[in-house]
């Protein structure tokens, strides 16, 4: 079976880098024509998409947040990176990593989810 598991600090101080990891099982990352997400949802706010990162390491980010967006992933531990610079508390948010199976992101797209790792942003 397919398993996201995000971890990373759950507090970051404003204007850090936030920082997490998805390990992802059961799939590998460079499987051809899947697709590996971020996605957000503050308190009280919806869900927001972050970025995407392709079966061959294409980025696509969110035009709100592409400025401060880094995904990456470490194929030999078959694992996803974000980084969001610059954090201020408006990026307090449960983090989740997702997997799709279109390189649109659309909710019918994104069949397996992580259940999130809350980041809080605070002084």
């Amino acid at each position: 079976q397919v398993q996201l598991q995000e971890s990373g600090p759950g507090l970051v101080k404003p204007s850090q880098t936030l920082s997490l990891t998805c390990t992802v099982s059961g799939d590998s990352i460079t499987t051809d024509y899947y697709y590996w997400s971020w996605i957000r949802q503050p308190p009280g706010k919806g869900l927001e998409w972050m970025g995407t990162i392709h079966d061959l390491g294409y980025t696509y980010y969110s035009p709100a947040l592409k400025s401060r967006t880094s995904i990456s992933r470490d194929t030999s531990n078959n694992q996803l990176t974000l980084q969001l610079s610059s954090v201020t508390p408006e990026d307090t948010a449960v983090y989740y990593c997702v997997r799709q199976i279109s390189h649109r992101p659309y909710m019918g797209a994104m069949d397996y989810w992580g259940k999130g790792t809350l980041v809080t942003v605070s002084s």
